[in-house]
């Protein structure tokens, strides 16, 4: 069965890249609707100044998820809202916000997945369609790569390996059912290099970056204030923007992901490719059975409490 929120949230905060303030709503929506933003800054009509979200709309991009529409109106960094809004499981939302950029936050997607319990989902009168894995379809960029594999329900394998001391080599396997996504991931920030901020800055990134909203590491150093929330929270985080990334397919995926050193744009190319090879998917109405074991099934103000 579909889902929607019980009521509007509101989220207000600093865009990551730009450095701007982003005033954000994200409000119910009927069945059907599945996720749509609308960029209210900007003097077009609605029809033409709203994106919704699906694989055809996605903009390749190295730092973050960016969609578009026809028009070239476009939304980045959605990727830590997506996947706060599939691991709540919910299915339908229409998102307004007054920029390009969907504010950063603490950089994970907690604040997103607290507002959304506190403010409820409610169930819709519509069966609810998922995107069935055949058979596996993998993507490569050098040694990176990312593959979605036939499964009974969504999980994610995922490991990176930096030189950098503090975060060196992590792998994480996790089935993503039954509240797993809130309780091991969500708090999981982004993270990166003393030495990456300061490149991307230079080249007019990264604005809105603190020490505050990401994790920065220098070597052997964690150089955030207070430390780590998990020893392993980088590879963790990765698992988050997969999860975020496999959202953007328009519809929850029943499927196993293995990623290898992949970011957005891999795991964006994956889904592309996946639903370009009709014998690789099926679009299937999700059972009573299988809807137990989605990653939003059951979830609740507690699960998040219960933070790994």
């Amino acid at each position: 069965m579909q889902t929607t929120l019980q009521r509007t949230v509101r989220f207000q905060g600093t865009a990551l890249h730009s450095g701007n303030l982003v005033d954000m709503r994200v409000a119910p929506a009927p069945a059907g609707t599945g996720f749509v933003f609308d960029r209210t800054d900007l003097a077009l009509p609605q029809s033409r100044r709203r994106i919704r979200v699906n694989a055809d709309a996605l903009i390749e991009a190295d730092l973050c998820t960016r969609i578009g529409n026809a028009e070239g109106v476009t939304v980045s960094t959605i990727e830590h809202l997506m996947a706060a809004l599939a691991g709540c499981g919910i299915h339908n939302a229409q998102i307004t916000l007054d920029g390009d950029e969907v504010p950063i936050l603490d950089g994970s997607a907690r604040p997103f997945v607290a507002s959304f319990l506190a403010a409820g989902v409610r169930p819709l009168r519509a069966p609810l369609r998922a995107i069935r894995v055949l058979r596996p379809i993998e993507v490569r960029d050098g040694a990176a790569f990312a593959r979605l594999e036939p499964a009974p329900h969504l999980s994610i394998a995922f490991e990176i390996d930096f030189p950098d001391p503090a975060i060196g080599r992590q792998q994480k396997d996790l089935p993503l059912c039954n509240g797993a996504f809130v309780r091991e991931l969500a708090d999981s920030r982004t993270f990166c290099r003393l030495s990456d901020v300061e490149r991307m800055r230079a080249n007019g990134l990264a604005l809105g970056g603190t020490m505050e909203n990401a994790v920065v590491f220098d070597g052997a150093r964690v150089v955030s204030p207070g430390g780590l929330r998990h020893l392993d929270e980088p590879v963790r985080h990765k698992m988050l923007d997969a999860m975020g990334d496999l959202a953007v397919a328009g519809a929850p995926i029943i499927g196993r992901y293995v990623g290898y050193r992949a970011g957005h744009t891999l795991t964006g190319r994956l889904v592309r490719a996946l639903l370009a090879q009709r014998d690789a998917h099926a679009r299937v109405i999700v059972s009573e059975t299988e809807g137990h074991v989605l990653p939003g099934a059951g979830v609740c103000a507690e699960d998040l409490a219960l933070t790994a």
